[in-house]
């Protein structure tokens, strides 16, 4: 665990590895020391996100740097495949199984990406065994406390999603509401 940890209420990890369903599309993340896993870890409401998990709404954890942080770790992968979602971003999933990934601006000045949380492997989320059979703790109050921006809530759908504990806030508070979509 990083030195950091100390300034969280709950455990963080050093990294963490993902993956689609069907095994083909598999990443590494390693975390730098300062990564604020309170303020990068969001939701999203917006109307692409919801089409593109199926879901009311999008967990995601914010990447940064991109770069540096994330890694493919099967690098030789055709299934990898992008969709321009808007004039400002790419949304990344496997064209085998279908997983959405991750999506990323399209400015490369800005250099993150936004990971779909249900990618990351269940050890990390919730505990378990890793590959040794050491047993390792869960990761997803850092991973998805929902601690951090809360983006498109104008679409919030009355009685549904505008209570989620996860979210942390009380009924009809909007943390940030957007403009276009990604």
């Amino acid at each position: 665990m990083s030195s950091e940890s100390k300034t969280f209420p709950f455990p963080i990890p050093t990294s963490i590895t993902g993956g689609c369903l069907c095994g083909s599309v598999r990443y590494r993340v390693t975390f730098p020391p300062d990564h604020d896993f309170l303020r990068f870890s969001q939701t999203c409401q917006c109307t692409q996100c919801r089409k593109q998990t199926g879901s009311l709404f999008f967990a995601e954890h914010v990447i940064a740097p991109a770069s540096t942080a994330f890694t493919l770790t099967n690098k030789e992968n055709p299934t990898l495949k992008h969709y321009s979602t808007s004039p400002k971003a790419y949304r990344w999933f496997c064209s085998n199984c279908g997983s959405f990934l991750y999506w990323q601006p399209l400015d490369n000045e800005k250099d993150y990406i936004c990971l779909a949380v249900g990618s990351i492997d269940q050890v990390y989320l919730v505990g378990g065994e890793n590959d040794e059979g050491v047993p390792k703790e869960g990761y997803g109050l850092a991973l998805v406390g929902g601690g951090g921006e809360h983006l498109f809530c104008q679409n919030e759908i009355k009685g549904v999603t505008d209570d989620i504990p996860l979210l942390g806030r009380k009924r009809g508070t909007r943390v940030m509401d957007g403009g276009e979509s990604a």
